[in-house]
């Protein structure tokens, strides 16, 4: 069967957005496919280059499969509005529309046929609304047009069936030709199919798949290094960064000057990584070495001489930039820096960052009650001193450098390794993948820095809305989160946020609830990314205002267990059943059963009484466990009431004549759930 491929020439892509743009052109154009009856993900796929997006379809059909779709429609009772609304909706008459039987009963369906489409056809209309709606999260406009792409497009190749399919888009026409490496083989060349146009790109210069690019660097830099009795420094990430810079990768080997070598080590590799974005080297003693790694884009007549020579000088300027402010910084000690603080506004209506580190001494002194293995004098030293590095004059010139600066600061002064490790790792972990500060002063810091940002951003209303969070407040609250569990605080986050939001004295009430909800939000993405259920997690979340991250986390993983089992099987089943009967009476009868004790002078047969019994026994027996946060014994508790619920349901009608006993009935079943809820709301655990 034929395929498709597209490719979006353009000027270059940033590297920080090519993989979700590649991840995203897959996705949308796909998801259009879908609409007409194509599944074809598994069958796609996208890559991408600093100058094009591509992505190729195989075995597509010629036509796009004939689709029949219904839609229900009103209760045949239903008023004469409602009907002619959903036919005029629907575009049908009242004689096309159908009569059918279900169990909420008679309602008016509309069926709806779709024909099979051209596929050139249809192509072309879903990558035309694709690159129209692309979500890229800036872009731009240029010449006389009025679409937007994230760099100008300078051509779009769009073929299906080795024919070109007819798309236009930022006042370009698709053809069947492309181009090579800029600088190498700059020339156009025709396309009949996706393998040879891979064939002509490498031909060209071009290594069109991210990861091969990636495995090149990796394979050049490793023997270039082992040449010179050197390691490449570990960091995939720049790896991965790099890949997206380059379309042919060359690897070039250049020196640092001696006299830079004096400087911390953490200042050299950031200078080089950020900035240059070229590889460290280390010795045999894992010492950094006086050597760089640059991935050029090109090769030269002069075997990349000239390349090596322009970074050197760049990078020999920023080096002796770092080593003045290395020197100048050094005839101060860390904490006259802090004392520059009073000059620099963390936020205009939330003060300077010394109002904000006094906020964060007075609220760790509270964290540090629920640490006992925190220092608080060592945890107030660190606090004092976590951003006086703000104000150095190398922070200053290289920002990416604030935590780290203030470590080889305070390690100069002679503060404690408590205290300067802390002031490096309270800004960590920076993302999913970094290391989480496990140091108990180190945790303190990290902690109170992350809440009193939160609780004031949440003072000014300043939450995030939809898919912007121009703070990065999810972050933190993500970090945070991982914080606790990991470091397994036991600290009851809603006293602490009430204590942090008294230190801001601000004249509005703060609704420190309605930050817990966004903690807990973020605890189930944080639970689900682990693998856990959604309805699990919703299950134990949301069943009480239990603020103790930890003891949530231990009751999710415990029910995620337990369900799985026969006897969470079965327990569930019996939930649904009583469940489902007091519901149904309930909305019938519009009475709580729930909140009317059991009259025991009622229960006349014996499966009553064992149940009744049963649920006491369990009641007292389950809150002793949770109390002591053995949850999964509690969960094993609770199965103890599966048999006789299966007895009761068995043995006992519910519906009888006598209105006082079926109420009784009806008390005694709605009180399984009120037992169970005190682990978790079952009723909301699905499957």
């Amino acid at each position: 069967m034929p395929e498709f491929m597209l490719e979006i020439l353009s000027e270059e892509i940033p590297s920080c957005s090519q993989k979700r743009a590649a991840d995203a052109l897959k996705r949308l154009i796909c998801s259009g496919l879908a609409l007409s009856g194509l599944i074809v993900a598994d069958r796609a796929c996208a890559f991408v280059t600093p100058r094009r997006l591509v992505l190729m379809i195989t075995d597509l059909p010629i036509f796009s499969p004939f689709i029949c779709k219904e839609r229900r429609g009103p209760h045949v009772n239903s008023s004469g509005e409602s009907l002619e609304g959903f036919l005029k909706a629907n575009g049908i008459t009242r004689a096309q529309a159908e009569i059918r039987q279900t169990p909420k009963g008679a309602f008016y369906f509309a069926l709806m046929e779709q024909k099979g489409t051209m596929m050139a056809t249809l192509l072309k209309q879903v990558v035309e609304s694709t690159l129209a709606d692309f979500p890229w999260s800036r872009s731009m406009r240029w010449g006389p047009t009025h679409e937007r792409w994230i760099r100008p497009i300078r051509r779009i190749l769009c073929l299906f069936e080795e024919r070109i399919v007819p798309v236009r888009f930022a006042g370009v026409e698709a053809s069947n030709v492309s181009e090579g490496h800029r600088f190498l083989a700059p020339a156009v060349f025709s396309v009949r199919d996706f393998r040879c146009y891979q064939q002509n790109l490498r031909n060209a210069y071009v290594i069109l798949d991210p990861a091969e690019r990636v495995h090149r660097i990796r394979q050049q830099a490793e023997w270039i290094a082992a040449a010179e009795g050197l390691t490449v420094r570990k960091d995939e990430s720049l790896f991965a960064e790099i890949s997206g810079l380059v379309e042919w990768p060359m690897i070039l080997i250049g020196k640092i000057e001696k006299k830079f070598m004096s400087l911390p080590k953490e200042v050299i590799i950031t200078v080089m990584r950020v900035y240059q974005k070229t590889l460290a080297l280390l010795e045999a003693d894992d010492t950094l070495a006086p050597n760089f790694l640059v991935v050029s884009n090109t090769e030269t007549a002069d075997n990349g001489r000239s390349i090596i020579s322009g970074n050197e000088r760049v990078l020999q300027a920023r080096l002796a930039d770092a080593q003045f402010f290395w020197e100048q910084d050094r005839c101060q000690p860390l904490q006259h820096w802090g004392s520059k603080l009073t000059e620099r506004v963390f936020h205009a209506r939330l003060g300077t960052v010394a109002d904000k580190v006094e906020r964060m001494r007075k609220l760790a002194a509270v964290v540090a009650e629920y640490m006992p293995t925190a220092n608080l004098a060592l945890v107030d030293r660190a606090v004092l001193l976590a951003k006086a590095d703000l104000a150095t004059g190398m922070v200053g010139e290289f920002p990416e450098l604030q935590g780290v600066m203030g470590r080889c600061y305070a390690l100069r002064d002679g503060e404690r390794s408590e205290v300067y490790n802390a002031i490096a790792e309270h800004y960590r972990p920076l993302g999913q993948s970094d290391f989480c500060p496990s140091a108990p002063v180190s945790v303190c810091v990290a902690l109170v820095d992350r809440i009193d940002t939160l609780i004031g951003f949440w003072t000014l209303s300043e939450k995030p809305t939809g898919s912007k969070d121009p703070l990065a407040l999810r972050r933190a609250v993500l970090t945070g989160i991982r914080i606790i569990i990991e470091n397994k605080l036991r600290i009851p986050l809603i006293i602490v946020f009430k204590k942090a939001a008294a230190l801001y004295h601000s004249t509005e009430s703060l609704n420190v609830h309605s930050l817990f909800v966004f903690f807990t939000a973020r605890l189930k993405a944080h639970l689900q990314e682990k693998g856990v259920r959604h309805d699990i997690i919703a299950a134990v979340l949301e069943s009480g205002q239990d603020d103790d991250l930890v003891r949530l986390s231990s009751r999710v993983d415990a029910l995620a267990h337990f369900i799985d089992t026969q006897d969470g099987i079965n327990l569930l089943r019996a939930h649904r059943r009583a469940m489902s009967i007091v519901r149904r009476e309930q909305q019938k009868n519009r009475v709580a059963y729930n909140r009317e004790p059991v009259d025991v002078n009622l229960l006349g047969e014996s499966v009553e009484c064992a149940l009744e019994s049963q649920l006491v026994i369990v009641r007292k027996n389950c809150n002793d466990a949770i109390k002591k946060e053995r949850f999964c014994d509690a969960l094993r508790i609770l199965s103890q009431l599966r048999v006789p619920i299966d007895n009761f349901f068995e043995c006992v009608k519910i519906n009888c004549d006598n209105k006082r006993l079926k109420e009784n009935r009806l008390k005694l079943l709605s009180r399984v759930g009120t037992v169970m809820g005190t682990v978790a709301d079952f009723a909301k655990i699905k499957g």
